[in-house]
């Protein structure tokens, strides 16, 4: 069967390249470049749990060493701590004490904006190290192929596959299954399928500046909002502060509206107020490294799938305002798409499956724009609230902080509890922590081969995932429990699901009784938790999670309408 054509040499092409690969499925990168990204340290993406451990997993690189995992995170509004977060730490008074002691000329930080947060903390990398270690990653793949400076022009439909035409050194016709447009807001691929683009132009602006210094919160990311010195522009003036390693910082500042030409004057008289303000003297010592202005447009295309196209990344949608990051939906498209994709491409046209990608991925970013375009005008739109309700100045830093920090309704990732693949609930499904349609916790399991690993470790392969929670069962080889109680029904139970599935223990799963099964998709969205062996609901569910149709029932209403 022919490759599948990706257009677009982006981190969001190159992933799903990677993605289909480690399903066994070929595919053509077509990249209009030459193979090579330009080094910028202005331009830099930061990366949530589950978006860098999905590259991780691809590439096989351990992007915390190549990026900056960050200490802490903290806002302020003028001279005050509004939101401070430790990561990797559980004892709140032993934060705020520290705090307090690095917090010279400060009043104190109030006890109820200190959080303690064990969860992994957000990756900020610049975005040309990405890139690089994805093309380092697919170097070496036998089943990709990237063809430089080709510039695509055309394409053409039909029954059996799709026909692609780039222009450049040599014109080329490549042939495919399947093509994906990852070419980015200007995206030729949408262009060539007539899909609209709606929505907002020039949502916010921000002048970004790269530069080696020493600033007072080392290793901590810093969003403050109307600086004593400045009281222009958007609520006041908000300057957000990035670290990099080796003491570079990536610095934004929102801008005005309007188009006002940022000049490199102007851009150096903002890091030397910023900088010195933030010192608490004249400005410090430091190296300005890299600059740029950072546009944020807000669009969504009408249609992600024509035929046997489909659109990801930045040429289905564009968000980032309010610290969200374009990027992290992205990726979290091409994990969609490829398992959907790969399943086609083995076993024929599942055009349900297909379907969802749209029907799934739409909905979750639509949802998210919608949430910061209802709080924008909050957020930007001057005194608004503040004047009226107590306390809505630190309600409105904790939105903000929930974008940068991947969080609530802006930042946290998608669940597709309204998904067509979610079976409707079985009288034998469990309570666990996780919804239906969320991603699961990663948790340590036990492999097939009997090895220990995380369970996020096992996702992205074609094959679902059947877990279930056995306390105790850690202390004992694999081999000699397989054959006993539970689990040859179990084992059973999934030979005979409609696709390959594998089997895996956990001693516990937040929120779960002991034999509680867990099925799970190839992206890492829980499909449903059973109690107990259910040949005949596992296999509904399984049926339902690959885009058959929905059995009904005389509960489903009612029971989807509780979800």
């Amino acid at each position: 069967m022919d490759p599948v054509i990706i257009v677009g040499a982006g981190p969001v092409g190159l992933t799903l390249a990677l993605a289909l690969a480690r399903q066994d499925v070929p595919s053509v990168v077509l990249d209009e470049g030459p193979g090579k990204d330009e080094q910028r340290l202005a331009r830099t993406v930061v990366l949530h749990d589950d978006t860098a451990g999905l590259l991780e997993r691809l590439s096989g690189v351990p992007l915390s060493r190549a990026g900056f995992r960050w200490a802490g995170w903290r806002s302020m509004r003028r001279k005050q701590v509004m939101r401070q977060v430790r990561f990797g730490q559980a004892d709140s008074d032993e934060t705020e004490v520290s705090d307090r002691e690095g917090a010279k000329g400060r009043r104190g930080v109030p006890e109820d904006v200190v959080e303690a947060s064990a969860d992994l903390p957000p990756l900020h990398i610049a975005q040309h190290v990405l890139t690089s270690a994805l093309r380092d990653a697919i170097a070496g793949e036998r089943l990709v192929k990237v063809a430089v400076e080709s510039r695509l022009d055309a394409i053409e439909q039909e029954k059996s596959g799709v026909t692609a035409h780039t222009r450049g050194p040599k014109s080329t016709w490549w042939r495919g299954s399947y093509l994906v447009g990852c070419d980015g807001p200007r995206s030729t691929v949408r262009k060539l399928q007539d899909i609209r683009f709606p929505g907002r132009t020039a949502v916010e602006r921000h002048a970004v500046a790269a530069l080696r210094a020493e600033l007072p919160w080392p290793g901590e990311a810093l969003l403050h909002r109307m600086p004593p010195w400045r009281t222009s522009g958007p609520s006041g003036g908000e300057v957000t502060a990035r670290p990099l390693d080796e003491g570079v910082w990536r610095l934004d500042w929102l801008l005005p509206p309007g188009k006002d030409l940022v000049t490199p004057e102007l851009l150096v008289a903002r890091v030397r107020e910023t900088l010195a303000g933030w010192t608490g003297g004249s400005t410090p010592p430091y190296d300005l490294l890299d600059t740029g202005v950072h546009t944020v447009h807000h669009r969504l295309a009408r249609r992600w799938r024509v035929g046997r196209v489909f659109l990801a990344g930045d040429a289905a949608h564009l968000l980032g305002a309010l610290g969200t990051q374009g990027l992290d939906e992205g990726l979290r498209d091409a994990d969609n798409l490829a398992w959907k994709l790969a399943l086609a491409w083995h076993h024929g046209p599942h055009e349900a499956l297909l379907d969802s990608y749209q029907t799934e991925r739409r909905a979750v970013v639509a949802a998210r724009l919608r949430a910061a375009d209802q709080v924008l005008p909050l957020l930007r739109g001057g005194k608004g609230l503040r004047s009226y309700v107590p306390g809505s100045a630190r309600g409105h830093d904790a939105l903000l902080a929930d974008g940068h920090l991947g969080r609530g309704a802006l930042g946290a990732p998608g669940a597709y509890a309204d998904s067509p693949l979610m079976p409707p609930p079985a009288a034998s499904e469990a309570p666990v922590d996780t919804v239906p349609g969320d991603q699961v916790v990663d948790v340590e399991v036990t492999a097939e081969d009997g090895s220990f690993v995380p369970l996020r470790d096992r996702l992205g392969r074609g094959a679902l995932l059947v877990l279930l929670v056995a306390p105790g069962t850690g202390v004992w080889e694999r081999k000699h429990w397989m054959s006993a109680g539970i689990m040859p029904r179990l084992a059973a139970a999934v030979a005979a699901l409609p696709h390959p599935a594998e089997l895996l223990v956990a001693e516990t799963y937040p929120g779960a009784a002991a034999h509680t099964i867990l099925l799970i998709r190839p992206d890492g969205h829980l499909v449903t938790a059973l109690n107990g062996v259910r040949p005949a609901d596992l296999y509904t569910a399984a049926e339902v999670a690959l885009g058959g149709a929905r059995p009904q029932t005389e509960t489903t209403g009612a029971a989807a309408g509780s979800r």
